[in-house]
């Protein structure tokens, strides 16, 4: 048996030796390898291993499936752990083993024979490798190390993940262990002063990498706490930002004894050297890498620490980039949730639930609002895009729907509007920013008459539960999204029984990773939503739970309305035809109206307000008009609706004027009042409260 590679260095006699060596003994013999593994075999040995049925040596490659396999997995009956120890001590030493007496049949089989195979002699002339050499090797092995830092390190913007990364090129490439903290305000996205680290701020292990038995020797596993003593090289390398190799661990150096445990752990795993780098960026710092050495026998050098400096610069710099990244993402969360309504106010016109669960990197948003008239707004939108920006825009939006819908538009005009603010906010965007597609649905629901009148900015239609326990979806145009192409929608009107729910969602509550279609996704939301019991909110959250993917990089936003319509002891409506006689009767029908609901101290006011209205209407229409009583728990609305679209003006009229001051006696006698577009016309209304201050 031999091992090392074959050389022809002994000219034609040696290789014909060689060959005749290897094709006509009958012992089997085997070329081995530095690693002991086969790279040639003989004819014996081929005989000796080859299966029944294979192809004679004539007929097929030599040592074909020998190749590569270890010499203790081709001699079953060999001891492995004996016969690698002896191959190794021949590859160590040069010589071959000590063959000793023969075996016998009752004794442990003798491992083959083993002769090394000397080096070939170089050529006249040839000089072996001198100290250039070496640090030339060691300037390649440099450079391949940080030309793959270059494509390792720093491939996400995540912390833990960038120091892990730095911890498992450089083990053993460099090191025979590295552990890498970090000061536990950059995994928050903060980080201390600029400067050297003065205090002794508490540090977590983000990263820890080892050779096979190298666990032991760290203190702290990753995600714990570390902290140092004071007068060490881990504070000193942090206080003045230099580098430190310490190049003799083992003769117990003064500030090792003041960390006894540290000193236990290196001694028992017989660390000798270490490197100790700071990981500082953009003059901040954050955090420490430590690299050990146990199994390498060569300690570490200056050489060594130049290359682990430049491998911290870049981590480092990786680091201080998803802190960075960190930071504002927390700030757009916190922002986003802040513009979140905290709590939804409970209204007369509909009972609410919703579900946020702000998990992506999106900004999503949903809204409540509240109307005149006892009307409400529902309203969610989705800009799926990360980072400050998104969420500052999110609230522009949210800011400019809730001046929309105190102006009273209609859904489809509100989008309009928002439609052309959108398109002004990415012309203002720098050229370089992308614009982040926006999508809105805005509805509005009537208690008084059962309408709910709805305009969708490219945006899943709501989904609709029945009384009658059945869910279908609405059927609403679906406008181009917000900003983008030519901002014309169109309204879509439903009629809603008292008890009718309505679902307002995100595309995150259909997001299934692509397994469903739409269609699919649709369908098992209106069984999800058919099939909840319980409270409103009991329902909210089991639509949620059946719905939402436990892992998503998408926002979830889901809000249920249920429908409420006001009864005759909240609501009363009366049509007038076109004249002046039935102002009187108007004004009697409110007085009575209003005593039988309790409200006899504001019948007085009110009659007036309604007298004003209706001359209004009579004056400036040829039809009747219309005349509503509306009562919530906090407000009295009165309101007039006719078919001329013109919206009043409030005058002041002077001493000797017979009129124009309609507007500005019901502006003394309310709290609000307001001109909306109606179906036909428009309706003004005035707002008064019920108990007054």
């Amino acid at each position: 048996m031999a091992w090392g590679r074959w050389d022809s260095g002994a000219g034609p006699l040696g290789e014909a030796v060689l060959t005749a060596l290897f094709t006509r003994a009958r012992t089997p013999m085997y070329l081995l390898d530095t690693e002991l593994r086969v790279t040639y075999a003989n004819t014996a040995a081929q005989d000796t291993h080859r299966p029944p049925g294979q192809a004679p040596p004539g007929q097929a490659p030599p040592g074909q499936g020998l190749a590569g396999r270890y010499l203790w997995d081709l001699l079953p009956d060999a001891e492995t752990d004996r016969l690698r120890d002896v191959l190794g001590q021949v590859l160590k030493t040069g010589t071959p083993p000590a063959r000793g007496t023969p075996a016998r049949p009752h004794r442990r089989p003798r491992p083959p024979a083993a002769h090394p195979l000397p080096r070939p002699a170089p050529p006249a002339g040839h000089r072996g490798p001198g100290p250039g050499h070496h640090r030339r090797s060691h300037a390649r092995s440099r450079q391949a190390l940080l030309h793959q830092a270059a494509g390792t390190i720093g491939t996400t913007l995540d912390v833990l993940r960038t120091a892990q990364e730095l911890a498992d090129l450089t083990v053993p490439a460099l090191a025979d262990g590295v552990a890498v903290d970090v000061l536990d305000s950059v995994l928050r996205g903060q980080a201390p002063p600029s400067g050297p680290l003065l205090d002794n701020l508490p540090l977590r292990r983000a990263a820890y990498s080892a050779r096979p038995g190298g666990q032991d020797i760290a203190i702290h596993q990753v995600g714990e706490v570390s902290a140092f003593a004071s007068n060490t090289p881990y504070t000193a390398c942090l206080a003045d930002l230099q580098p430190r190799l310490v190049t003799d661990i083992q003769h117990d150096p003064a500030w090792l004894a003041r960390e006894p445990e540290r000193r236990r752990r290196f001694l028992a795993g017989g660390v000798h050297s270490l490197l100790l780098v700071p990981l500082a960026a953009r003059g901040v710092v954050l955090g420490l890498a430590v690299f050990l050495r146990w199994h390498t026998p060569e300690p570490f050098d200056r050489q060594d620490l130049a290359l682990a400096a430049d491998l911290a610069a870049r981590t480092a710099l990786c680091l201080d980039n998803a802190r960075l990244y960190n930071r504002e993402r927390s700030i757009a969360r916190l922002l986003q949730l802040d513009l979140r309504p905290p709590q939804v106010a409970a209204h007369i016109a509909v009972d609410t639930a919703h579900t946020y669960r702000p998990t992506g990197p999106g900004a999503d948003w949903f809204d409540v609002i509240p109307l005149s008239s006892a009307r409400v707004a529902l309203a969610v939108g989705d800009i799926p895009a990360p980072g400050l920006q998104s969420a500052a825009r999110v609230g522009e939006l949210r800011v400019a729907l809730s001046a929309l819908s105190a102006m009273d538009l209609p859904p489809d005009e509100v989008l309009e509007r928002l439609h052309a603010l959108t398109a002004r906010f990415r012309a203002e965007l720098p050229p370089q920013e992308p614009h982040r597609p926006v999508s809105c649905l805005y509805a509005v629901h009537d208690p008084v008459t059962g309408r709910c009148t709805a305009a969708s900015s490219g945006h899943p239609p709501p989904a609709i539960l029945w009384p009658d326990g059945t869910v279908s979806f609405a059927e609403i145009p679906a406008g181009p999204i917000l900003g983008r192409g030519n901002g014309q929608y169109e309204a879509a009107e439903l009629q809603l029984p008292e008890g009718t729910t309505l679902a307002l969602y995100n595309t995150g509550i259909l997001d299934t990773a692509g397994q469903d279609a739409t269609a699919a996704q649709q369908s098992r939301l209106g069984q999800a939503l058919a099939s909840g019991t319980g409270t409103l909110q009991d329902r909210c959250d089991a639509v949620h739970y059946a719905m939402a993917p436990h892992e998503t990089d998408h926002d979830v936003v889901l809000l249920l309305a249920r429908t409420r319509l006001l009864g005759p002891d909240r609501a009363a409506a009366w049509t007038w035809p076109n004249d002046a006689s039935t102002i009187a009767d108007a004004r009697s029908a409110v007085r009575h109206t209003l005593a039988a609901w309790g409200l006899h101290h504001l019948g007085d006011s009110t009659a007036l307000i309604a007298s004003e209205l209706a001359t209004n209407a009579v004056r400036y229409t040829s039809t009747p008009f219309q005349l509503r009583l509306i009562r919530t728990e906090y407000s009295l609305t009165c309101e007039v609706i006719d078919d001329n679209s013109t919206s009043p003006q409030l005058r002041h009229a002077d001493d000797t004027d017979e009129g124009g001051r309609g507007l500005f006696i019901t502006s003394q006698l309310t709290e609000n009042w307001g001109v909306r577009p109606a179906r036909r016309g428009k309706a003004i209304w005035a707002e008064q409260a019920v108990h007054p201050a």
